[in-house]
């Protein structure tokens, strides 16, 4: 897991589908992970949580990324907690207001891992632990323990195993033995998403890989990823990549 082992990122994403992207890639290199959702609660989590580092969208609703980027870097209790933006976003002047609102760096969407591991380090490595920091790292449960560990993996396996079908709460909460409460708790402790926002993910993922390698008819990918419709399908692929199946096809033939 090597250099980001134990840090402690804060993560603030609306979109669920960059959030689970960016979760199950810094759970492998060993992170503690926290969440918010938009700029209001990603202010109130980095001065609860105290995190080490802080990567967060530029574009969200109800409090934007640079105006809780300038509330956080002026604010006495989290102004050494290095803020990243992560965005779409590359025009030069987009980039240099975020710059300006006290942020450190820019991440780009689609998300280069390598790029995203680089920069972590970089910055982190910058930025000495501060005494409040310590005490957090000593004091606050980690985010994800064995119960959660145990509970999303056991339950993933169950939902994976057949993309075609969708397993109810009912079913997945008996084949857990558990509840609803604590499943979705465990998946956005482990995934930063709830159980059926990680499946709808997966299934995506599962047919773009389709899209990519075989020549399968797009009704025929629908139908294998748990959709009985094709064109709900397609709105959903749309939605997730921003091209309809056909178009995501052509591009990448």
């Amino acid at each position: 897991m090597g250099a980001l082992r134990h840090t402690r990122i804060l993560i603030v994403e609306d979109e669920e589908a960059d959030r689970m992207l960016l979760s199950a890639y810094l759970q492998r290199q060993g992170c503690q992970l926290f969440y918010a959702c938009d700029g209001l609660e990603g202010i109130e989590q980095a001065r609860a949580r105290q995190p080490d580092i802080i990567l967060m969208d530029s574009e969200m609703p109800r409090c934007n990324g640079r105006d809780a980027c300038k509330i956080i870097t002026q604010d006495p209790r989290t102004r050494d907690i290095p803020v990243v933006f992560i965005s779409c976003m590359t025009a030069a002047e987009q980039r240099v207001r975020g710059l300006l609102a006290g942020a450190v760096d820019y991440i780009n969407k689609p998300f280069d891992f390598n790029e995203v591991k680089l920069r972590l380090v970089i910055h982190l490595r910058n930025r000495a632990p501060s005494a409040n920091n310590k005490e957090a790292q000593k004091t606050d449960a980690p985010p994800t323990n064995n119960l959660h560990s145990i509970l999303f993996h056991s339950a993933r396996t169950h939902l994976l195993r057949s993309l075609s079908s969708t397993l109810s709460m009912n079913e997945l909460e008996t084949l857990t033995g558990t509840n609803s409460k604590k499943l979705n708790m465990a998946f956005k402790v482990c995934a930063g998403a709830t159980v059926y926002e990680y499946l709808r993910e997966e299934r995506m993922k599962e047919a773009r890989i389709l899209l990519q390698e075989t020549r399968l008819p797009v009704q025929d990918i629908a139908h294998q990823v748990g959709f009985k419709d094709s064109a709900n399908f397609s709105t959903a692929f749309k939605e997730r990549f921003k091209s309809s199946p056909r178009e995501f096809r052509q591009q990448h033939n």
